[in-house]
């Protein structure tokens, strides 16, 4: 099996959020990768690696960062692969918004899809549907996900019916 997407981090402390993406993969069978980088400490290992990417058969790259959030442009600038930031909040973060800008603020012609602080899950969700453009299996994927999103509200309201208040209609 070789992998289509590739999740990196700048380093291993942001795999607690992380966490969410790959869990999301692996749910939907999807085969992915795992690695750390960053691109202040291993520029060439990050050029390399996002210069790599396609010719290895990855489709879609979800790459975070916190503080001086650079690894997800700086794979942008060297991949034709789509590429989705996560900032992430450090500990030596502005509240995570030196990381969302650093991400969402990147020059034209070197797009990359920009997700909620800390979130992974919604990368791994995107990389789905970036995927399921192509790919009827994932297309399948994608709607069952949908509809299973769609059944947890229709219940939360069926739940919600069981509540009482003395004004409530």
């Amino acid at each position: 099996m070789k992998p289509i997407v590739s999740i990196i981090m700048g380093s291993l402390s942001d795999m607690p959020v992380m966490k969410a993406a790959a869990e999301f993969l692996d749910s939907m069978e999807i085969p992915f990768e795992i690695n750390a980088l960053s691109a202040h400490r291993v520029p060439e290992q990050v050029a390399q690696f996002a210069q790599d990417a396609a010719g290895r058969g990855i489709k879609v790259i979800i790459a975070a960062a916190g503080g001086a959030a650079h690894l997800p442009g700086v794979i942008a600038a060297s991949t034709p692969v789509p590429v989705i930031g996560v900032p992430i909040k450090s500990s030596n973060s502005m509240d995570g918004w030196d990381s969302v800008l650093s991400i969402l603020q990147m020059p034209s012609g070197i797009p990359v899809a920009t997700m909620a602080l800390d979130g992974s899950k919604n990368a791994a969700i995107f990389a789905l549907q970036i995927l399921a453009a192509s790919s009827d299996e994932y297309m399948a994927k994608m709607v069952a996900f949908k509809a299973e999103l769609a059944g947890k509200i229709a219940k939360a309201n069926e739940d919600l019916k069981a509540v009482s208040y003395k004004f409530k209609c």
